[in-house]
């Protein structure tokens, strides 16, 4: 009921669902470009649609006390997992621990960290991806063509700069809601833990 709901809302305001299944239970998908706060939920609306249990996190604080309680559980209803980024064994190795701790992961992450514009993505998702072997799920939502989804899984192969341009090619014409406030897909020369 809920996915024809949210099919029927997308369809409503012009938008359509761009979909291939994933290629097995775990996985990271990217979202770019994230530009507006609306990619929130017009994303929601195509995991809702789709029907895929999408993961995605959020800072621990936002999963507990008197609004997060509240908070928290819509959240983790729709997918929400806490990461402590302060934990000495750092967000990458949280995030692979929690990959592998359920049978079926999908993790949601969007590089850019922030709706305005920066030179660099966040490497995160990259670190992730190399260190648990993961396919890497290309989504977007393009307002250009009014079309949201994920079509294409790669592997980081560990050579930054070609994965980096394989990432530039495959989102050359996607455009968010505003364009100039894409951030530049590319990585910070010397990847901090700042970065991820």
């Amino acid at each position: 009921m809920l996915a024809g709901i949210a099919r029927a809302t997308l369809r409503a305001f012009g938008w359509r669902v761009e979909y291939v299944e994933p290629p097995g239970p775990r996985g990271i998908i990217i979202v770019y470009p994230h530009t507006s706060n609306w990619d929130f939920v017009i994303g929601l609306l195509a995991k809702w649609a789709i029907g895929l249990p999408l993961r995605f996190v959020g800072k621990e604080s936002l999963f507990r006390g008197l609004t997060g309680a509240t908070l928290g559980r819509l959240m983790r209803l729709w997918g929400g997992r806490p990461v402590d980024r302060h934990h000495a064994c750092g967000a990458v190795e949280q995030l692979a621990q929690l990959m592998r701790s359920e049978p079926w992961f999908w993790l949601a992450l969007s590089p850019e960290g922030t709706r305005r514009f920066q030179d660099h993505l966040r490497s995160g998702f990259y670190h992730l991806a190399l260190a648990t072997q993961a396919p890497v799920g290309l989504a977007f939502i393009d307002y250009g063509r009014k079309s949201v989804g994920v079509r294409d899984y790669v592997h980081m192969s560990g050579n930054t700069e070609a994965d980096l341009q394989r990432l530039r090619s495959y989102y050359a014409d996607k455009r968010g809601l505003h364009p100039r406030q894409a951030a530049t897909i590319a990585f910070r020369a010397a990847a901090t833990g700042d970065d991820r």
